[in-house]
């Protein structure tokens, strides 16, 4: 089931989720951004590669269409939690300006599978 689009959003949805746990890690221990909102993102940020990797597993295209979609609202969620950390001055311009790079790299991978997933379940594509 997995294609070579696939590999690479199992692979960068990993190194996201490292990126965010590394930086959940750094700034809980610097007491920089609310507590709660990092916990937030630290959850967001992994559930990306959670879904994505589930996804890889799934019995039917329909069962891994809604982690893909799972994994793209969780990245865009951890898209909004990082605006507010770098708008409350928790993350600097080039901290922020490296991992909303990679949020949104994400986002676009994301929406691609999702609509060519469901493009091929409407036309009874092959999985």
């Amino acid at each position: 089931m997995s294609d070579s689009r696939d590999n690479i959003i199992v692979e960068k949805s990993e190194r996201f989720a490292d990126r965010i746990a590394k930086m959940y890690r750094y700034l809980s221990e610097k007491r920089q951004g609310d507590k709660d909102m990092l916990k937030q993102i630290v959850r967001s940020g992994t559930s990306v590669g959670a879904n994505v990797s589930e996804g890889q597993y799934a019995q039917t295209k329909a069962d891994f269409l809604t982690k893909m979609t799972i994994a793209l609202k969780e990245a865009n969620e951890t898209r909004f939690w990082l605006k507010r950390l770098y708008a409350f001055g928790s993350l600097s311009e080039k901290e922020y300006e490296s991992i909303i790079k990679d949020s949104e790299e994400l986002i676009s991978i994301l929406t691609i599978i999702t609509k060519t997933t469901k493009e091929n379940l409407k036309n009874g594509g092959k999985w």
